[in-house]
């Protein structure tokens, strides 16, 4: 028993939306974000990565101060914090900010018509991490803005969505919404929208925006709560398993009390986001009510930091403006800390983790902690208490000592001013932090922090600067802890700064930052090391340095002021200007009222309920009673017996209902998961398993989180007697002829005469490789479906997929029961990018399976880890080439030799030597032959992933033009130019897709692109600029796309019911694409010839619905970014069925009763039996189903050679749409792929262990674009090119091609490295300079700074102490 207190314990009580709720009793390691979702009807939060990494789970948390009558307000990560957290407390969520019912906040109308929602999934969470920023700056003493604005400000509002994550969008017209409501917003720099018309004034456009008002504001908590909140502020224990300590000395007896059972301290929760525990406690320890622990002092010692103060109350508390007698030198070293506290994490976690959490996970754990590097360097101490006994020791020796157990607790630490240690003299304090990492904000581990402090003076005897002391910490870099540089800090005390010196510091930093063995990247995280020190001292060595924010040619650094200043401004000065994530973005479109309301830019369908939160998912759909829920457990071996599978099944505690194997599938049945025309794939393995990450059984349990928590505790047995070893590479696959067959009606042909071709060449470069990874799709909302039993023996399965009638064909097969007896329901995606489409297939079937066998509907909603290891991906492959060309760049042959890596299975990938080559032909190689290999592993199957092949095509092309142009010495813009097609090469090579003369629209898009971006002028500044500039390079570059589709047949269905309003159903899914919106108009536009004049549209009119399986048959597959205009043309059929029934029937009513109205006309025809109900299936011709797409962009990006950071600082992309059938739908489509595209060039990193089991299996592991990463300027024209009567009222696709331009930024990046490492061969005794390198795909930061040079420093200082000797 623990022990009674006198205070009064009640029942948990809290308030969502206004509503109270009180639980009398809960299980305590219940998230929020689990009750939500569960036991309420508020389904806007959503559950996406579940570790607090990609914002979906936010709401408002808002807590009432009943002495200060004061209520708090912030954003929160529900997936991570504990519903026991929350007593007396008041959630709101995007449903609560406005609704459909009550009507919609700005918020979600703004997100609407600035076009910020595409599958919508993100878009709840967005709209709450906005509101939170709007709610608390409203508090704010600021001056009151303009009519319609809040007082946000630009900066804010953008940096409060910072650390959501959205896989569609591109984040621009996010950024663009959020902006919207910013006092301080230029209405100009905001993007296409559907509130305004470009030529319209400032003041108009104003008054166009829907109207915000602070004064109607949501009431964020309830009065009713108000009253409750004196009585029983804490849980009765008993029942909760829930302990609120008061004082230190209940702590102490607690934790005498329960030693030796399974206890939980707890803060936040957010180390759950890091730490997946599996254990269960017994009890819990909520620290969050213990005066001592929640103390923040700022005084004339320093500042006192309680452990349990979160992370954002410290930033606030250091950057409050305070008065001008406190210490100066501290308030630098207090901005500082709390500058780079804002890069820790994302807003709505910092809102609850607290210091002394991320301190313990440092000590504990090794948690890579950015606070303790920066808190060591400013010798912080801190306070803890062991069983009965108080200490106070430095924040160094804390982290040296064993992990800390259970019973010692950490109370507090101190950040001690530095006038004790630096007192006030003729001096000048330095203090700066550091941290390379994927992401500036947001949630992104570092790969190396840092933080110096530094006193120096100009010394008395000769001309230099004196090193006084110093100190230097160093964190995150593979180590079980941050430390402090001893040796260098030695060495460097009372030393006259030099670069001499300073190279003999970087020497021996090299030697103390070693990161541990297994540690990624160990020679760049050295690396970092040395160039911070360098960044932070070698301002210093030109005593006539001025003092600027800026150092080294715009590094981050602050240097020192001239010595004659040191008594005026002995200091650094720090600015609070915020500088914005989006500088600037243009949008050029042309609007087209030839096929009324077709081609104007109508918002997206659903948008605002997606943006309140009230779209339903598959996941959103109320479970059934006695639902269970069901997890995969998969194979972590590639080739392997599978000899036992062993769940530890304790009914009464984890809810384990069964385990679904291979075993239960019936007789008559197939273990079968996955179809498609070249093959299939097993829903489980047998007896042998065949790559790790293959499914071997599924769990079902009572709920998601034991059905999650027993899959993932699962023992496999595996046995590898009498078993070849498994091939884990296509060299291998090759050497044991282990290959799909590809069929020859898709085999792509060669190209000219490959002999002749090469004859003719000048140069050759002769068996040249690059090998490509894979990409994870990243869809916000994870596979999911729900299986409910009917009668009859047939089911009814919801599943989140791109082809439902795949899924139908697959469940009926596995069952062994007809297809009529399956229905399968699909309303929306939550993204999918192919992901949704085979890999999908499982998923539902397992989930039919399971409800099949036990009677009881089962829904599965696959956690993110898992997802991400059993849905394969983006297809690697190894690309060997040969390649001839004449002296002026112009290619004349080319041989290629690819193997693509395919998985187990063959999926999708047999097209993928089409598709590559597609993509590939985009330049003219005169003659081009190729052998390609579609190769059989053991590892995870891979499925198509947007532009499948078609960007990896794109990458080798520019890669092999980069090569020759690097081999002869050219500007590699000028070869491309030389080796675009002409429109007979372009027959040659794209036959029957390449169109009439006048459709090559590339030509002219090439140079439209060089004179709107101002190409030529830039290339020239890019030049100055890199002149100029030691440590930042920049490079430019542009690149053209081709990329062919294919219109597919497609069905459809337009019903007009009797009050007038239609129903439409299509094959093809919405997956955020704007299908439903492309339907909706071309609905509205076919039977408007119908319509009389005082009808006004039928837009409003029209609701697209989910797709039915039973209801319409042969929907094949979303995909191939065509499906959006196949449907709407099956729909365009539809509608000139029921034009041709109601005209007649119209005309003569109207004889007999003059103009009717649509409703009568309607409601008319219905009585006289009039079908208003059309069907049809639409099956382009040959001429139309292939046709191909033009586009190019500029890229230009800054490279950080110190780091190797990439900022993208321009890009500019003309694409062709044809007709454009919604141009706001399209350009989203084309800023959203284009910024997927970055993703897979730039971040994403796929990597594997030994057995080929992913080990970015997380939102800590795998970096996705984010809002501070995409780029700073972002301009966009939409080309409406030439008619063609041949495609669907002359659109053109836009989902996928726009991904292939981002590879301009990694050609912009290789342009950067390039004269980077000229730069570095003046410093180096090389003789030659090695132009020809491969960047590696993604170009992340270690690949990057290892080809700027990880020693870059060193050669510097080198040449400059031999150049001045």
């Amino acid at each position: 028993m623990v022990m009674e207190t006198e205070r009064k314990a009640g029942a948990l009580v809290f308030a969502v939306n206004g509503e109270r709720f009180e639980l009398p009793t809960v299980d305590p390691s219940t998230t929020l974000l689990e009750f939500l979702r569960s036991r309420t009807p508020f389904k806007s939060v959503k559950l996406s990565c579940g570790e607090g990494g990609c914002g979906a789970c936010v709401v408002l948390l808002s807590k009432y101060d009943p002495v200060l009558d004061k209520v708090e307000d912030c954003t929160i990560s529900s997936c991570l914090t504990l519903l026991c957290n929350i007593n007396r407390c008041s959630i709101t969520t995007s449903e609560g900010i406005g609704n459909s019912k009550d009507g919609f906040h700005p918020i979600h109308q703004r997100f609407a018509g600035f076009h910020a929602s595409q599958c919508g999934f993100c878009t709840p969470g967005i709209c709450v991490s906005l509101f939170g920023a709007l709610v608390n700056a409203e508090k704010s003493n600021r001056l009151e803005p303009p009519p319609g604005f809040s007082k946000l400000t630009v900066s804010e509002a953008e940096k409060a969505v910072a650390g959501n994550l959205c896989r569609c969008t591109g984040y621009r017209p996010i950024a663009d919404a959020c902006k919207s409501l910013a006092a301080d917003v230029d209405i100009e720099d905001l993007g296409f929208n559907s509130f305004w018309r470009k030529e319209d004034s400032k003041e108009v456009k104003k008054s166009k925006l829907p109207l915000y008002n602070c004064n109607n504001e949501v009431c964020t908590f309830p009065e009713f709560l108000k009253k409750e909140i004196r009585s029983g502020m804490y849980l009765d224990s008993e029942r909760y398993n829930w302990y609120s300590p008061a004082s230190v000395g209940e702590l102490q007896n607690l934790l005498k009390v329960n030693k030796g059972t399974e206890m939980k301290i707890v803060v936040s929760n957010t180390g759950m986001g890091y730490y997946k525990e599996l254990e269960r406690y017994e009890t819990y320890i909520d620290l969050k009510h213990i005066p001592e622990l929640s103390i923040l002092r700022i005084d004339q010692t320093g500042v006192e930091i309680g452990a349990t103060v979160t992370i954002s109350k410290v930033i606030e508390a250091l950057t409050k403006e305070r008065q001008h007698d406190f210490h100066s030198r501290d308030e630098i070293v207090f901005r500082k800390i709390a500058s780079h506290m804002e890069k820790v994490a994302s807003e709505f976690i910092r809102n609850t983790a607290s210091v002394g959490g991320n301190l313990v996970m440092a000590q504990r754990k090794g948690f890579p902690s950015d606070i303790a590097t920066i808190l060591l360097a400013v010798d912080s101490v801190v306070d803890i208490m062991s069983g009965h006994q108080f200490e106070r020791i430095t924040l160094e020796e804390f982290l040296l000592r064993p992990p800390l157990d259970i019973n010692n607790v950490l109370l507090s630490v101190k950040i001690p001013s530095v006038r004790k240690a630096f007192p006030e003299t003729n001096t000048i304090l330095l203090f700066e932090t550091y941290r390379a990492a994927p992401r500036p904000l947001g949630k992104a581990l570092a790969f190396l922090n840092a933080a110096f402090l530094a006193e120096v003076s100009p010394c008395e005897t000769s001309d230099g600067i004196l090193v006084n002391q110093c100190q230097l910490a160093f964190g995150a870099y593979g180590t079980k802890h941050a430390i402090r540089a001893r040796r260098v800090e030695e060495f460097l005390s009372g030393k006259i700064l030099n670069a001499e010196v300073l190279y003999e510091a970087i020497k021996l930093v090299r030697a103390t930052v070693v990161p541990e063995d297994g540690t990624a990247n160990p020679a760049y995280r050295s690396s970092l090391a040395s160039g911070f020190l360098f960044e932070f001292f070698s301002s210093l060595l030109d005593r006539g340095a001025e003092i600027t924010t800026s150092f080294l040619n715009g590094c981050k650094s602050t240097s020192l002021v001239k010595h004659s200043k040191l008594g005026q401004n002995n200091d650094q000065f720090y600015s609070n200007k915020s500088p914005t994530l989006i500088s600037s973005a243009r949008q050029v479109v042309e609007l087209s009222k030839s096929y009324h309301p077709v081609g104007e830019p109508v918002t997206k369908s659903g948008a605002a309920i997606q943006a309140s939160g009230e779209a339903i998912y598959v996941d959103d759909i109320p479970s059934p009673t006695n639902c269970l829920h069901g997890a995969f457990i998969y194979s972590a071996k590639p080739l392997a017996q599978v000899k036992s599978i062993n769940v530890n099944s304790k009914p009464h505690l984890d809810g384990v209902a069964a385990v679904i194997s291979h075993k239960d599938i019936p007789e008559v049945g197939e273990n079968i998961g996955s179809s498609f025309m070249f093959g299939t794939e097993p829903l489980f393995a047998d007896d042998l398993t065949q790559c790790a990450g293959q499914r071997l059984a599924l769990v079902v349990a009572d709920t998601q989180k034991n059905a999650d928590r027993a899959a993932l505790s699962a023992v496999v047995t595996y046995g590898m007697e009498d078993l070849e070893p498994p091939i884990l590479s296509v060299e291998e696959a090759v050497k044991r002829s282990s290959f799909f067959e590809v069929p020859s009606f898709i085999d792509p042909k060669p190209v000219g005469d490959i002999s002749k071709g090469m004859a003719d060449a000048d140069h050759k470069i002769v068996s040249a490789e690059i090998k490509l990874g894979s990409q994870y799709y990243f869809y916000m909302e994870t596979q999911a479906a729900l299986a409910v039993p009917d009668e009859d023996n047939c089911i009814v399965v919801y599943s989140s997929t791109q082809c439902p009638e795949y899924a139908h064909s697959v469940i009926a097969r596995c069952l062994g029961i007809p297809e009529h007896n399956v229905r399968v329901l699909t309303r929306r995606a939550g993204g999918a990018f192919g992901g949704k489409t085979v890999p999908s297939l499982p998923v539902a079937t397992a989930c039919a399976l399971a409800a099949h066998k036990l009677h009881r509907p089962v829904r599965i909603y696959l956690n993110r880890k898992t997802d991400m290891i059993t849905t394969g991906g983006r297809h690697p492959m190894k690309i060997t080439y040969t390649v001839g060309f004449k002296s002026d760049g112009k290619v004349t042959a080319l041989q290629l030799e690819i193997l693509i890596d395919a998985g187990i299975a063959p999926d999708m990938s047999p097209m993928m030597p089409h598709t590559i080559m597609s993509a590939l032909q985009k330049y003219d190689w005169g003659a081009l032959s190729f052998d390609i290999k579609v190769c059989k592993t053991n590892n995870v199957s891979k499925s198509a992933m947007r532009a499948p092949g078609d960007v990896q095509g794109s990458f080798i092309a520019e890669a092999i033009i980069e090569h020759v142009a690097s081999t002869l010495s050219l500007e590699v813009d000028s070869v491309r130019s030389l080796n675009l097609h002409k429109y007979n090469s372009l027959k040659s090579f794209y036959q029957d897709s390449a169109g009439e003369p006048l459709e090559y629209a590339l030509p002219s898009i090439w140079d439209k692109l060089a004179m709107s971006s101002r190409f030529n002028q830039r290339i020239e500044m890019v030049k100055k600029f890199n002149g100029e500039h030691k440590w930042k390079k920049r490079g430019i570059s542009r690149v053209p796309i081709i990329f062919g589709v294919r219109v597919r047949p497609t069905p459809g269905r337009v019903s007009i019911l009797k009050d007038g309003s239609i129903v439409v159903e299509v094959g093809g899914i919405e997956i955020g694409q704007g299908l439903w919106t492309k339907v909706k108009q071309i609905t509205a536009f076919g039977l408007n010839s119908i319509l009389g004049s005082e009808d006004g549209d039928l837009l409003d009119r029209v609701r697209v619905i989910q797709a039915d399986t039973l209801s319409l048959i042969q929907g094949g597959v979303t995909g191939g970014s065509t499906t959006s205009e196949s449907s709407c043309e099956a729909v365009r059929l539809c509608c000139n069925i029921l034009v041709e029934r109601l005209t007649p029937f119209k005309e003569r009513l109207q004889e007999q009763m003059g103009p009717i109205k649509w409703e009568a006309l309607i409601s008319l025809a219905h009585l006289q039996s009039v079908n208003l109900a059309a069907s049809s299936f639409y099956i382009p011709d040959a001429a139309s189903s292939l046709y191909l797409n033009y586009g190019a962009a500029v890229s230009e990006v800054e490279v950080n050679l110190l780091t190797g950071e990439t900022t993208m600082l321009q890009v500019d992309i003309i694409y062709d749409c044809g007709q454009s059938l919604n141009p706001a739908v399209d350009l989203g489509q084309i800023e959203g792929g284009f910024v997927q595209g970055i993703g897979f060039f730039m971040s994403e990193e796929w990597l594997t262990n030994s057995d080929g089991l992913l080990v970015t299996d997380s939102t800590w592991t795998y970096k996705i674009p984010s809002m501070d990463t995409i780029p700073k300027q972002f301009n966009v024209e939409i080309l409406n090119s030439s008619h063609n009567e041949k495609r669907v009222l002359s659109s053109k696709a836009s989902g996928e091609p726009p991904l292939l331009l981002a590879v301009s930024v990694h050609c912009a990046t290789r342009a950067a490295i390039k004269e980077a490492r000229k730069q570095l061969l003046s410093w180096s005794s090389l003789d030659e300079y090695k132009s020809i390198f491969q960047l590696d795909v993604p170009a992340t930061f270690p690949v990057v700074k290892e080809l700027c040079g990880l020693d870059a420093v060193e050669k510097y200082l080198e040449w400059s102490l031999g150049k001045n000797m």
